[in-house]
């Protein structure tokens, strides 16, 4: 592909996936009262870009067409935190999912055995801290108090850690490379809103935690569509940036 022809794709591909950012931040929307932040759909689009699209489009897409949601949508006080942290998040997708695709095997399991390390200490020590013990849930006029262990998380950051050793060991690093890259994509973008949250709209640790669900959430969704998706625009020929 000629140089020309590339910024016109490159440039075709930002303007595009800016709109389907844009659109699928503002499809679905599922407000939290605590934290006054909202579920969305945006990550299906965010890590479509920068798997179509490479880092550089998944950057300004994921970081504009969010950014752009949230004036839209009535949250503005969001909307500097997201351009930033969306626009990191497509940029780590986009990356990670590169330059993992050119490791060797050796190289890919070492990756695969740190990430997975740093997935069991994170899911470890946000549930054991913020997730544990008696919490109260409320549905329509009804209560129900639940009691969450703290060894819950320590089966769950398991559970985690041996999925991720099990790309590293039995999956080649071209597919598993684009799984590992969404998840470490995902963990920055929760990490970054509690830290938006608590840092700069002053909530305190407990109430910016409640929203941590609801954000990991949005990265599963997006992995679970973007995954097939990508794979499906690339079967068809269709011409990308990756």
């Amino acid at each position: 592909m000629s140089d020309r022809a590339k910024l016109s794709l490159t440039v075709g591909f930002l303007a595009t996936f800016t709109a389907l950012v844009f659109v699928a931040t503002s499809a679905i929307v599922v407000e939290t009262p605590a934290t006054k932040g909202f579920f969305n759909l945006g990550e299906t689009m965010v890590y479509t870009a920068a798997l179509l699209g490479g880092y550089y489009v998944g950057m300004v897409a994921g970081g504009l067409g969010s950014a752009l949601a949230d004036m839209y949508l009535g949250y503005p006080h969001y909307a500097p935190g997201t351009l930033i942290i969306k626009g990191l998040e497509g940029l780590i997708v986009g990356f990670l999912a590169l330059k993992l695709k050119q490791l060797n095997i050796r190289q890919w399991r070492l990756f695969t055995l740190i990430a997975a390390t740093l997935g069991l200490m994170l899911i470890t020590g946000l549930g054991y801290n913020y997730y544990r013990g008696e919490t109260h849930l409320y549905f329509a006029s009804m209560e129900f108090t639940l009691s969450i262990p703290a060894t819950l998380w320590i089966v769950l950051g398991l559970l985690f850690a041996l999925a991720v050793i099990y790309l590293g060991f039995k999956v080649d690093p071209k597919v598993g490379g684009e799984v590992i890259a969404i998840i470490v994509g995902g963990l920055e973008m929760v990490l970054g809103y509690f830290t938006y949250q608590v840092m700069v709209l002053g909530y305190i640790p407990s109430v910016a935690a409640l929203e941590i669900p609801v954000n990991l959430g949005q990265a599963t969704i997006g992995l679970l569509v973007a995954l097939p998706l990508t794979r499906t625009v690339k079967a068809m020929g269709a011409r990308t940036l990756t």
